[in-house]
């Protein structure tokens, strides 16, 4: 894991390796979650064993089969890219063993994993049968594509895909899932989780600025993410903003004490929500109907 020398909180990729980003639990120095990114040429494999964990795959650009002792499963309209369509979802449950084969020039997979104990069934998940959301609005206003989402059959993880025009703001206003909290009749108001932000660029140029920070101020970091960097957060408020010129993807995997994204809003901002007069013309940015073309 290669993090940066300014920002400890950001970890820049290996472009040389298959394997560009590699995260542990104990990279990530928390508790549950890891995550990696890898690129394969046609004809590659990749073979692996879940083990005691459970497993969610993103494809990000390409076509693959995969054979596992579970089931078969192949993806026939892949997008090109994050900015072409929207993910195939794999979810691999614990003791699994699969081989996956690319079958496009370049396949590009993220993948986050983490250990459970309870045992659930494979789900391949296609573009079209994932809900888009349109949330926030003016120039907050993103794409959030529910991929692993909260009610998904597995133990821990969360995984969703989100798209961030030009210029705007993201995960905003600001929110926090870092303490478990429930209401006096257990009604869950904040999960406890762990969370990577990796980053795809429309433009190679391109960046966005993430800022984590907590309330006390004991974390307060800014990072300059660009393409397929990956920014920890493992507490804390985490808004995004957009270059302006380019468009910003960013995968999100979580893990944590539910399969939930219940959060807290940072009170010093949460009087925007209501504010907006509309929604940016440019989202949605993807869909479904684009994938394969």
């Amino acid at each position: 894991m290669n993090r940066d020398e300014k920002c400890a909180l950001l970890v820049k990729p290996d472009e040389a390796a298959q394997c560009y980003q590699y995260i542990t639990r104990e990279g990530g120095e928390w508790e549950f979650l890891n995550f990696a990114a890898r690129k394969m040429h046609r004809s590659e494999i990749w073979k692996g064993n879940t083990r005691e964990n459970e497993y969610g795959i993103i494809l990000l650009g390409g076509n693959y089969r995969v054979v596992t002792d579970k089931g078969s499963w192949q993806t026939v309209n892949g997008r090109k890219d994050v900015f072409s369509g929207i993910a195939h979802s794999l979810y691999l449950p614990r003791h699994t063993r699969f081989e996956l084969v690319a079958e496009s020039g370049t396949l590009d997979l993220a993948y986050g994993w983490c250990e459970t104990d309870r045992d659930f069934a494979p789900v391949f998940k296609r573009p079209e049968e994932v809900q888009i959301e349109i949330r926030g609005g003016d120039n907050a206003t993103r794409q959030i594509n529910d991929l692993l989402g909260p009610g998904f059959p597995c133990h821990r993880l969360v995984a969703v895909e989100v798209y961030t025009p030009s210029g705007n703001w993201s995960s905003f206003p600001a929110h926090k899932h870092d303490e478990r909290r429930v209401d006096a009749q257990g009604n869950l108001l904040e999960a406890r989780l762990e969370e990577t932000y990796f980053y795809k660029i429309a433009k190679p140029q391109g960046y966005a600025m993430q800022r984590v920070y907590t309330s006390d101020g004991t974390l307060d970091e800014v990072a300059i993410a660009r393409n397929n960097d990956v920014v920890l957060v493992p507490k804390g408020y985490h808004p995004v903003v957009a270059g302006h010129g380019y468009d910003v993807y960013y995968l999100n995997f979580l893990t944590g004490s539910d399969q939930s994204l219940a959060n807290t809003p940072d009170p010093d901002h949460e009087w925007i929500f209501g504010t907006w007069k509309g929604t940016d013309p440019r989202i949605p940015m993807v869909s479904a109907n684009m994938n394969g073309q």
